[in-house]
């Protein structure tokens, strides 16, 4: 039986795998999700068959009954080999010592672990449009990494044009330049505000029908390449199991650790463990945006303004996913917007509460502050001659507090961006320079091609920044003007 998808905010609205793909987002603000049910799960026999196999063969398992049939098994084979050609999107596992690991995400083209879900995702959209003959507006709300990835995994496909927000200050130059040097199909603007207002410009873009039609004729034309979009979510339920393929072959259980910020990482691991992966706890490590282990902690979850850290792609102060791991737990959390603007009035409200001793069982978290990812980046450095970025330090120091240094079980730490890309923070850390990848040398010398919403985000009464009504309209009028020239 097929697999449906419903929406956390409307629990009767359910679609199949190919409408949540070019729907984006759900209906009332919601996003797809399977319900924890109709999670497929495998047999010991099953997880030891994947040992030995390649990083798309693991990702067939995983993948296809989520899938087909939307995509035949032949043509859904042929996506995967694509998508993780291991010449292009290599993944290592790298013993440390003792039982730790690090699972190297950061190869792949724009050199972040993002590369895994928007290579697939691209790749499942195009297959979509291509076979229907329609077109899509994919609109990306990053916080670092995302948005070159997806633009890298969308650049000069026919069908598509991306439109990507990133927050002005709060990237590094090398990750902006993944997004401005590309130009072609790819649209990168500037915003006056943090991740959390250019996240809220992306999702009251994906849910206005109406000026969707008057820019492009089309009331369906937007569709997301956020974790928010089930094609985004679901390859990263991938990596969990290659992980465990390639550690300790006796080893019953394992622990990741991962540095979080809009969960999408959290969430597909939370999604590998309903599928039988034996994980022992699920370490989550946020930087001083400390709302989910505070939650943990007190079982109340308060969202408060986004502070600056050396991981900056995880600079989110109300995750995305966060709502599709409250409904797994049997809670439901929802954002109040005004009746007629609907902008957010209230982020995170639960309405329902989740299972919280449930999460506290499969859960650990803690918050590195920014100190403490120099002081790791620097000790791991000499202990192991490893450079690790500044968002693999908060999975590296995560673990270490869970495990006080010491552990019988394997762990695997993801690292999910090359050092390469933060060379002032490595610099600072270290005291040299870390190696650049060829990839952004190139980019470094091409010119970049920039929008900007230069208008004013609002702050709320707790200083907590939102999408302006200024900042919604002027992303519209320039958006509009970029799809007419482009009539795609």
């Amino acid at each position: 039986m097929p697999i449906y998808y419903h929406s956390t905010n409307n629990p009767d609205e359910n679609v199949t795998f190919r409408e949540a793909i070019l729907n984006g987002i759900a209906s009332n603000y919601g996003l797809y999700m399977m319900y924890r049910e109709d999670i497929p799960r495998f047999s010991k026999t099953q997880l030891n068959s994947m040992k030995g196999k390649s990083y798309a063969e693991i990702a067939f398992d995983v993948l296809k009954d989520y899938v087909i049939p939307d995509i035949p098994e032949k043509d859904f084979i042929e996506i995967l080999k694509d998508a993780y050609n291991e010449k292009v999107i290599p993944v290592n596992i790298q013993h440390v010592t003792g039982k730790t690991y690090i699972m190297w995400l950061s190869k792949g083209p724009t050199y972040s672990f993002k590369d895994f879900a928007a290579r697939f995702f691209g790749r499942v959209l195009n297959y979509f449009l291509t076979k229907s003959g329609m077109k899509r507006t994919v609109i990306v709300a990053t916080s670092g990494d995302t948005g070159g990835a997806v633009a890298h995994a969308l650049y000069k496909l026919p069908s598509i044009n991306n439109i990507v927000f990133f927050p002005g200050n709060a990237i590094s130059e090398r990750q902006r330049r993944q997004m401005t040097t590309l130009q072609e199909n790819i649209y990168a603007f500037s915003v006056n505000g943090d991740f959390d207002v250019c996240q809220e410009i992306a999702k009251n873009l994906l849910s206005d029908k109406e000026f969707a039609k008057a820019a492009t004729g089309d009331p369906d034309r937007f569709t997301s390449a956020n974790s928010i979009s089930l094609g985004r979510l679901l390859p990263q339920a991938v990596y969990p199991f290659f992980a465990y393929s390639r550690i300790d072959s006796n080893a019953k259980s394992f622990i990741p650790s991962i540095p979080s910020g809009n969960f999408g990482d959290m969430m597909g691991t939370v999604i590998a463990k309903e599928m039988g992966l034996p994980i022992e706890k699920i370490v989550i490590g946020v930087n001083e945006n400390k709302e989910f282990p505070e939650f943990l902690n007190t079982g109340d979850y308060r969202v408060t303004p986004s502070v600056w850290s050396p991981s900056t792609a995880m600079i989110v102060s109300h995750p995305s996913n966060f709502a599709r791991l409250i409904e797994f737990y049997g809670g439901h959390i929802y954002d109040e917007r005004d009746s007629k603007t609907k902008k957010i009035i209230k982020p995170g409200i639960i309405d329902r509460e989740p299972d919280i001793e449930a999460m506290r069982r499969d859960f650990y978290s803690i918050s590195v502050s920014n100190n403490e990812h120099y002081e790791t980046i620097k000790m791991v450095y000499q202990k192991y001659g490893i450079i690790l970025d500044p968002h693999g330090s908060v999975g590296w120091k995560a673990l270490e507090s869970y495990t006080d240094g010491k552990h019988e079980k394997p762990a695997v730490i993801y690292e999910t961006a090359d050092p390469g890309k933060f060379p002032e923070d490595i610099k600072k850390a270290i005291g040299i320079d870390p190696p650049i990848p060829e990839g952004i040398k190139k980019q470094s010398s091409m010119p970049e091609r920039i929008y900007t919403i230069e208008s004013e985000p609002t702050v709320d009464e707790k200083g907590i920044k939102r999408m302006s009504e200024n900042q919604y309209q002027e992303a519209k009028e320039k958006i509009k003007t970029i799809l007419k020239i482009n009539s795609n």
